[in-house]
């Protein structure tokens, strides 16, 4: 079975040999059996290795944006399988949303959240704050990994080339010429947010090497690798974290979600009736999480955030917000100490 994680950090090892580093003294140092490693059925890295694995790399290359060029230098094609779904997608747009949605086989420190309007696509990442307060070397360079990355890439499967209209980070001030350079855009400061802004008609140019039939199998493929895997969410997890990533798609029936899961419509409310849940149930989740993220923000208007979470009248998105949360949507924004992300665990 392809371990996603095992194959990403020995994507990073190759990387620091590029660099002129010794991977084998990397992992000896980070408490990884680097000869074992590459061998199927050992295990990937854990959290902790991974931690040490960065901060290594990040000391010995003398290169405190190692994670930023990483992320410019990665290939797809290193990315096995996730790669060629990527590649295979119809749209940039398409390829965001499967990246997202497939993140979680790389990593459960980072979510990505896709808001898709006419003028401008935004990616979100959004992090756990338990696991980057623990993790804070693995937390700073594959935040900058994942950015860079996406655009690098996104640039690779189009015809144009891309340039993000802002990018907005919790950076400090004396990192920002280097972010500037890397993103060809304008780089602004904001505590707690990882936001890319790019062009609404991003979403719609074309993939280069767009081929769905390969790209419904490739899917196949990692839905029966993630059926293998021991530590499986909960299928009521995966569908919130789903939503989640696609939430620029609020109006996602049960039985398109049904589809992506490759499950019936009927086989999908009797497991979430198993876990005590309803699909509903979920969707209000997902509607609480994100009204909480874009309340805790400055950018945006509470009949702004009623429109994007698809209600009509903000007068029904305030009825459920107090539901929600026992506040109307202004008082809970007045009661915020300092902006915050609020990520899916």
């Amino acid at each position: 079975m392809e371990d996603f994680r095992k194959q990403f950090a020995l994507s990073l090892l190759a990387y620091t040999a590029q660099r002129g580093l010794s991977p084998q003294a990397l992992c000896q140092r980070a408490g990884i059996a680097y000869h074992v490693l590459p061998l199927p059925g050992t295990p990937a890295p854990d959290d902790r290795q991974m931690e040490a694995l960065w901060q290594q790399a990040t000391l010995e290359t003398h290169d405190p944006f190692f994670g930023l060029h990483f992320g410019e230098s990665m290939q797809l094609a290193a990315l096995g399988v996730m790669g060629q779904i990527l590649q295979s997608s119809s749209t940039a747009g398409e390829a965001l949303g499967h990246a997202g949605a497939l993140l979680h086989l790389v990593t459960g420190m980072f979510q990505m959240q896709i808001n898709h309007e006419e003028q401008q696509l935004d990616l979100h990442l959004l992090y756990d704050p338990v696991q980057s307060a623990a993790y804070p070397h693995t937390f700073r360079q594959l935040s900058d990994y994942l950015l860079a990355f996406t655009l690098h890439e996104l640039n690779g499967l189009t015809l144009h080339r891309i340039t993000p209209l802002e990018v907005t980070l919790p950076c400090e001030t004396a990192s920002m010429p280097e972010y500037v350079r890397a993103f060809r855009c304008p780089v602004r400061r904001k505590e707690h947010i990882f936001r890319i802004s790019l062009p609404g008609s991003v979403g719609d140019e074309p993939v280069l090497t767009a081929n769905r039939g390969l790209q419904r199998y490739l899917l196949q493929q990692v839905q029966q690798l993630a059926r293998n895997v021991d530590e499986r969410p909960l299928l009521h997890t995966r569908i919130y974290n789903y939503l989640l990533t696609n939430s620029y798609c609020y109006a996602l029936s049960q039985e398109t979600v049904a589809a992506n899961f490759h499950i019936s419509p009927r086989n999908l409310q009797r497991k979430l009736k198993e876990e005590g849940i309803t699909y509903l149930q979920i969707v209000e989740s997902v509607r609480k999480t994100l009204a909480t993220h874009y309340l805790q923000q400055e950018d945006y208007q509470v009949k702004d955030i009623a429109s994007i979470l698809g209600y009509n009248e903000q007068s029904a998105f305030v009825r459920a917000f107090r539901r929600w949360t026992g506040h109307t949507p202004t008082s809970y924004r007045q009661q915020l100490p300092a902006p915050a992300i609020v990520a899916a665990g």
